[in-house]
Order: structure tokens, then C-alpha cells, then sequence
């Protein structure tokens, strides 16, 4: 349900925006969805679909870009992508590891007419 507030955001981010850039029709969103954000693509469209009706994005296309999980080792330096719960280094099997990706959600860059 998280996915409706976080639509309602993106949507008034989005009319923000095209009104800044001469307030024309907002043809394409792109979105960066990381994997561990929690959010399904499928919802926020949906949302979307609803929540832009009469406005200057009705009818945009979001266009979702899925970011992988990524990590790297305070050890050895190394950046991989994991794979199990437990986030263990590829190389040297550290646990000490820095997420460096794969928790984005946010609008990356928006098309205006």
C-alpha cells in the first residue's frame, strides 16, 4: 500500500516539474527502482494511471529501470552483486560489506513536450 504515497509524490513531482519546463504534456518518466526498495513497478503504474488522470501526465509512459543489488568490501575492496541473505564478499568472504546499490526510487528524468 506504501506504493500509492510514494505514486502521489512522483505524480506531484512530476506536474512540478513540467509546469518549471513551460507546462507542456509530460510524454515519458524514467524511474530508477532498486531491487531492495520494496516497491513493484506494476503497482506504482497502476497507482500512477489513476492518480494522473486530467493532469499533464495522463498518458506518460514510465519507463523503469531495475537496479541490482550491489556491495563493496571494506576488506578487499571488491564490488559484486549478492546473491544470498548473507552478503558475503565474492573474493574473501567478508561479511564487512557497504551497500552501494540497489536501494534507489526516484525519478531519474522526466519528457515534456
Amino acid at each position: 500500500m506504501h506504493e500509492m504515497a510514494i505514486t502521489r509524490s512522483m505524480v506531484d513531482l512530476v506536474l512540478d516539474e513540467a509546469k518549471k519546463a513551460g507546462g507542456g504534456k509530460v510524454k515519458s518518466i524514467n524511474v530508477l527502482l532498486g531491487e531492495m526498495s520494496g516497491v513493484v513497478d506494476r503497482s506504482i503504474q497502476f497507482h500512477f494511471d489513476l492518480m494522473s488522470k486530467g493532469t499533464a501526465a495522463e498518458g506518460a509512459e514510465l519507463i523503469f529501470k531495475n537496479v541490482p543489488n550491489q556491495a563493496r568490501c571494506r576488506k578487499c575492496g571488491s564490488v559484486f552483486s549478492p546473491r544470498d541473505i548473507f552478503w558475503s564478499c565474492d573474493k574473501c568472504k567478508s561479511l564487512e560489506v557497504d551497500i552501494t546499490g540497489g536501494s534507489e526510487l526516484r525519478v531519474e528524468s522526466i519528457e515534456v513536450e
